[in-house]
């Protein structure tokens, strides 16, 4: 079944707002509210574009957020279709979910960053700089996100430790797709920025319990906006 007629009649253009949020909520919220119902299948992103005035990157990036949450599966060369009338209790991040991550990292990153701290270069420590500059200037959220998962595995190599850059490297386009889920629904992209910049300042600072202290507390953040995703689909 496709998108009806009766339901695009009645949306209008989204402007002057975080348009992939925008994009997500109405879908979200015509998902659940039974105007798209199970087994729907959404226009084409080139027709949902149009629809709201949007980039079809932002159509895709709202989709992405839709799928994590489980309410839609898209299937290639079929298109995008709801499963679900209401979120999952986990995000959905390809081969691992939200909340097997969040139980890993800490135990992966946390030392990750205290080794770093001793153990990186000149040349590790400039590369890390260098991508805190370009997230700090990005506003693709794609892009950012991409930085953001570059950023951690560059803490891992420069941790020394093979085992914890190998993990991080082989989560790295879940950790992807969980920090844009998590942005779009929460905004937690100029805090995660400012986390990352204390992460940084104790790594270069050579200061081991500093670097593992705020590599904990940015992770800790990040469940709590997992955990505030998750319980307000279980409430």
């Amino acid at each position: 079944m496709n998108l009806s007629d009766s339901w695009t009649a009645g949306q209008g253009p989204i402007v002057r707002v975080s348009a992939a949020e925008a994009v997500f909520k109405a879908i979200r919220t015509a998902i659940e509210d039974g105007a798209l119902q199970l087994g729907t299948k959404l226009s084409s992103e080139t027709a949902l574009a149009q629809q709201y005035g949007v980039s079809r990157s932002v159509i895709r990036e709202a989709l992405r957020s839709c799928t994590a949450l489980g309410l839609t599966e898209t299937l290639t060369g079929k298109g995008t279709f709801v499963i679900a009338n209401s979120a999952s209790s986990d995000l959905i991040l390809g081969k691992f979910s939200a909340r097997s991550l969040m139980e890993a990292r800490p135990h992966i990153e946390v030392p990750a960053a205290e080794f770093a701290a001793t153990r990186r270069t000149v040349e590790q420590l400039e590369e890390m700089r260098g991508i805190l500059a370009l997230m700090a200037e990005e506003d693709d959220p794609e892009i950012w996100v991409s930085l953001d998962a570059s950023f951690h595995a560059a803490i891992a190599k420069a941790s020394g430790n093979g085992v914890f850059e190998r993990v991080i490297n082989d989560i790295r386009d879940a950790m992807a797709k969980q920090s844009e889920t998590i942005n779009l629904i929460t905004g937690r992209k100029s805090t995660s920025d400012a986390e990352h910049i204390l992460i940084l300042d104790a790594i270069a600072h050579g200061n081991s319990a500093d670097a593992g202290r705020a590599m904990a507390i940015h992770l800790t953040a990040v469940d709590a906006a997992l955990s505030t995703i998750m319980g307000a689909e279980q409430s």
